[in-house]
């Protein structure tokens, strides 16, 4: 099946039909040998056109069964701010991770792009939550290529209220000052940049897969 645009895997019983819980979400992982699950409603799941017709939402669970390949949803999660996606927007979801504060950190990207999709994680040595997740948006806009006036613009998702405040809000920072200067003359060169605001470890699947390739970085000391 596909999600936002993309091949997922989703557990479903013999007959095709999607397996969900008893909240009514289906079991999503991104990878079939991925450890991590997701949790998405049926109506963000659409069918991949090599599946066959569609898979009722409906569905009741069952016990068990075996993945198949998953779908697109419409645009919306929950989120706090941003209204519909313009058509040539550039989606960049961003989570930091630190294991202590200070301690490891490691950062996590997802770059959607109109059918394209990027990923990457970083483990980026001894610092603080917060460098994290500055450096996560400056990894995304990177990734994105921020640059040539084509009229896009950037969506950029994170759960830290800080990283919003002091890069679109006008916050006084007494730290990160070179940091956070840095991406703001990244962002500069974009023609429309919009922030927005997610709920951490809410089951929102792209935050939920950021954070996963953040903390895998630090756990494994992995460079993207």
């Amino acid at each position: 099946m596909r999600f936002k645009g993309g091949l997922v895997w989703v557990r479903a019983d013999e007959s095709g039909k999607l397996v969900l819980d008893a909240d009514g979400r289906a079991d999503m992982k991104y990878r079939e040998t991925d450890a991590k699950s997701y949790r998405p409603s049926p109506g963000n799941l659409t069918p991949d056109p090599e599946d066959g017709p569609p898979i009722p939402d409906s569905a009741p669970a069952a016990p068990s069964g075996a993945p198949r390949k998953a779908a697109r949803t419409p645009r919306a999660a929950p989120v706090t701010g941003g209204g519909g996606l313009p058509p040539n927007a550039v989606e960049i979801w961003t989570d930091g991770a630190c294991s202590g504060n200070p301690g490891p950190m490691g950062i996590g990207v997802v770059v959607i792009d109109g059918a394209q999709r990027r990923e990457m994680g970083e483990y980026l040595g001894v610092g603080t939550n917060n460098i994290a997740e500055l450096t996560a948006i400056e990894r995304g806009v990177e990734l994105a290529g921020a640059g040539g006036d084509d009229g896009r613009r950037f969506r950029i998702y994170t759960d830290s209220s800080y990283s919003i405040g002091v890069l679109s809000k006008g916050w006084k920072a007494k730290a990160n000052q070179e940091l956070i200067a840095r991406i703001k003359r990244k962002l500069a060169v974009v023609p429309r940049v919009e922030f927005v605001k997610v709920a951490g470890h809410a089951g929102v699947p792209e935050n939920e897969r950021c954070d996963y390739l953040a903390t895998a970085a630090v756990s494994g000391r992995a460079r993207r």
